[in-house]
């Protein structure tokens, strides 16, 4: 307790079950600083769930104090439902660990005057069409339809990608071929949704993950993926390389981008996670995000570098200038492929396997302690519960088991993540 206010020292986390999961080691760092973690979460959580690992002692999530859930993200809504909190406690810190919460986040932090990603870059990244708007000279050929006017949605060339303003996942994002095609794929978004129509860049895709401490650019990385996009008209990511093995000229153009990103947005602390095509060399933006990576990105860079990346986002918002190395390994992981059916069991004899959907838990990833130490898989974790329904991969929301590979810096990251891959076994029913 602060000695002079009165009031217990806190942090508010802004999440939903899934990231909170993912990133239970926010909660565990500022706990182990002596802070009480509040946290608020939207619809998508099932509160019942959260409370019992809130109630389960051996749970990371135990830790948290206190939870908030709101019907939607909306800013008035998130400020009036803490008020409380924010008269009880010394709220010192705020932080987005979901993508919903984004502007919500940065205008709390604002409200009580500490950092944040700063209210106008929290917008920006937000919302794909102010992306495309402010950052032009970063991104593809583009044009935006409101929903009043999305019959008229036409492209100047094709093929060309249709992707919803808002959602997040890849969920909705489409490849079409032709005008047809184009007008048949608009029954898919609902009639509020602004849709954006964008040339179709070919190329290697990559995100760069970054940390900023008042507006300096503190650390960032690459990490390469694969889509599925060669099989079908969908943008499903099934892997990540970090960092990605690449030449260093198309790295250091990669870094030099998000770099002059980060500036146009004028963002000042907190991370990014930024996506971006390699066309002919040269960086093509797809979308930033002003929040942590999803997937296991995180896990990939403490494996990588031999450090989580968790208490530096504790740091930063805080407004502590964190350190941050250089890797001197690598890490991937890499969904199994699978075909459809109902999921049994999923098995493998090369790591044990976390059903990260049913306990909420995500491994604790322990880093190599030898650079040169051979590759070894670090983890199998299943996305989905026992029982679930596999199908196509239109979009993350169905991708099923994946391994996680700890791998020396000069090792083929495709090579070593396939065999390990192939080596989990999905148990499926059905056709």
């Amino acid at each position: 307790m602060d000695r002079q206010s009165g009031r217990t020292p806190a942090v508010v986390v802004m999440s939903d079950l899934a990231a909170l999961a993912r990133q239970h080691r926010l909660i565990v760092d500022i706990a182990e600083r002596g802070l009480t973690p509040l946290v608020v979460v939207g619809p998508s959580t099932d509160l019942v769930k959260l409370t019992g690992h809130i109630e389960d002692s051996g749970h990371p999530l135990s830790r948290i104090a206190a939870v908030l859930q709101l019907p939607d993200a909306a800013i008035g809504a998130v400020l009036a439902s803490v008020q409380d909190w924010i008269t009880d406690y010394d709220v010192r810190g705020v932080i987005c660990a979901g993508e919903v919460f984004v502007d919500a986040t940065a205008v709390l932090a604002e409200v009580l005057g500490l950092p944040s990603t700063g209210t106008w870059a929290a917008r920006v990244c937000r919302d794909k069409v102010m992306q495309r708007v402010i950052l032009r000279e970063h991104g593809p050929r583009w044009r935006a339809y409101a929903p009043h006017d999305r019959h008229r949605a036409a492209s100047e060339a094709y093929p060309c990608v249709v992707k919803p303003a808002g959602r997040m996942f890849s969920s909705g994002v489409v490849r079409v071929d032709d005008a047809a095609q184009l007008q048949d794929s608009l029954a898919q978004y609902g009639p509020d949704e602004t849709i954006l129509v964008e040339e179709l860049v070919t190329g290697p895709e990559f995100s760069v993950e970054a940390l900023v401490h008042r507006g300096e650019l503190l650390w960032s990385g690459v990490t390469g993926k694969t889509t599925n996009e060669d099989s079908g008209r969908f943008f499903t990511e099934i892997g990540h390389t970090s960092p990605a093995k690449l030449p260093p000229a198309e790295s250091e153009a990669l870094l030099a981008a998000n770099a002059a990103i980060l500036k146009a947005l004028r963002f000042e602390s907190g991370i990014t996670h930024a996506e971006f095509r390699l066309r002919d060399g040269q960086p093509v933006l797809m979308e930033i995000a002003a929040r942590l990576p999803g997937d296991a990105i995180t896990m990939l860079w403490n494996l990588a570098t031999g450090l989580p990346l968790e208490p530096a986002i504790v740091d930063l918002a805080l407004g502590v200038r964190p350190e941050y190395p250089a890797p001197t390994r690598r890490a991937v992981q890499r969904f199994a492929e699978h075909r459809p059916g109902r999921l049994v069991d999923v098995r493998c004899t090369e790591a044990p396997v976390s059903w990260i959907a049913e306990d909420a838990y995500w491994p604790t990833a322990e880093p190599s302690t030898d650079a040169q130490a051979p590759a070894r898989c670090v983890s199998v974790m299943v996305g989905l519960p026992r029982g679930a329904e596999l199908g196509p991969l239109n979009d993350s929301y169905g991708r099923s088991a994946s391994v996680v590979v700890d791998l020396p810096w000069e090792a083929d990251p495709d090579s070593e993540a396939l065999a390990y891959a192939g080596q989990v076994d999905l148990v499926i029913e059905g056709v």
